[in-house]
């Protein structure tokens, strides 16, 4: 079964889905099948990938296609609007030049979705007629994953602490947090600790519901692990981060030390430390860091490929500017692939 690992922040703008963007073509190129999937109602990740640039081509993502739905809110509506058939695996789109990465597309209705959700969730499952949603994002991600016979499944969530969010999160089998070195993200650190335990203790609870577990939709007994945490968007300065932001990458890092790796510690959200050590991470050190190359991010999504990957046609660049930029790019390359080794590490250890 692939195993689902949930980028997650309810500090917006930390870059989750460029994370997820680049993170998941690069392990797609290591001959693992890789399923983007976009569960935030802004749709972000969708528009990366697809363009977008017209009706016609937007409509490709909208309703079913012979029976099978074309985005995550319709794979989702057998269980929301309480249709007669079953959730079936939805009909994804091969993500181009990757033959190996798939994206489950998302819609802004899910976020529809999320008042039933938190009802349901509240209730857990003490009534029968809720009792289908809460195990139906996970079996809906599952039976695609099943259909395409994918290995990783990257979530791209939105930055909320709704009932989506929730379930997503505490479904998932692993999880990383993209942070951007600023006060906000600091502040996210300490509500983070608070947040996501409780989400773990629900959860639990859950998992044991009889109701729940005998619903169509049953809910997994997931129980995810922290691989580590990002931080990006900071801007270099001889190929360091100027002091200014280092001085807040510092703070995140003793946040994380002092307060978000106890608070997983206590919840048991934590691999072995040996799995962290195997792949060469402390989980207090950022999993991945990652500057902001300004320019390469924007031509990255007008091409829909990762910025290691942009040719010299694509950057419109020539003589020392190229030189310079092709330089950033093996940078990005150097750095998502350590961060792609690692995370293949941790998920394959962790999962036995």
């Amino acid at each position: 079964m692939a195993k689902v690992v949930s980028l997650f922040n309810h500090k917006g703008g930390v870059s989750k889905t460029t994370t997820a963007f680049n993170l998941g073509w690069m392990i797609a190129r290591k001959d693992k099948k890789v399923l983007l999937v976009d569960c935030d109602p802004q749709c972000n990740l969708t528009g990366m990938i697809l363009g977008l640039e017209d009706m016609e081509n937007a409509e490709s993502i909208q309703g079913t296609k012979d029976g099978r739905p074309l985005n995550i809110r319709e794979g989702l509506a057998p269980a929301f609007e309480s249709r007669p058939s079953l959730i079936k695996p939805v009909e994804c789109v091969p993500v181009p030049q990757n033959e190996n990465l798939f994206l489950m597309p998302g819609h802004i209705g899910l976020a529809e979705y999320e008042v039933t959700l938190g009802i349901a969730q509240e209730l857990s499952g003490s009534l029968v007629t809720l009792r289908n949603l809460p195990g139906s994002l996970r079996y809906l991600i599952d039976k695609t994953a099943e259909y395409y016979d994918i290995d990783i499944v990257i979530i791209d969530m939105s930055p909320s602490v709704g009932a989506v969010n929730q379930n997503l999160l505490s479904t998932s089998d692993f999880f990383i947090v993209p942070m951007h070195p600023d006060y906000f993200s600091m502040m996210a650190i300490n509500s983070l600790a608070t947040v996501i335990p409780k989400w773990s203790k629900w959860a639990e609870a859950a998992a044991t519901n009889d109701l729940l577990k005998d619903a169509e939709y049953p809910f997994p007994q997931s129980h995810p692990k922290f691989l580590g945490y990002v931080i990006q968007k900071y801007r270099p300065r001889a190929k360091a981060p100027a002091r200014a932001f280092q001085n807040w990458i510092d703070q995140l890092q003793g946040g994380v030390a002092q307060i978000l790796i106890p608070a997983m510690e206590r919840c048991r959200m934590m691999l072995a430390p040996e799995i962290y050590k195997s792949v060469g991470l402390n989980p207090a050190d950022p999993l991945l860091q990652m500057p902001d190359f300004n320019s390469l991010i924007a031509r990255s999504q007008e091409h829909q490929v990762p910025i290691f990957e942009l040719t010299a046609d694509q950057l419109k660049q020539g003589g020392g500017v190229l030189t310079n930029t092709q330089g950033s790019q093996e940078e990005f390359r150097r750095l998502f692939e350590e961060a792609a080794n690692r995370v293949l590490g941790m998920v394959d250890a962790g999962s036995n």
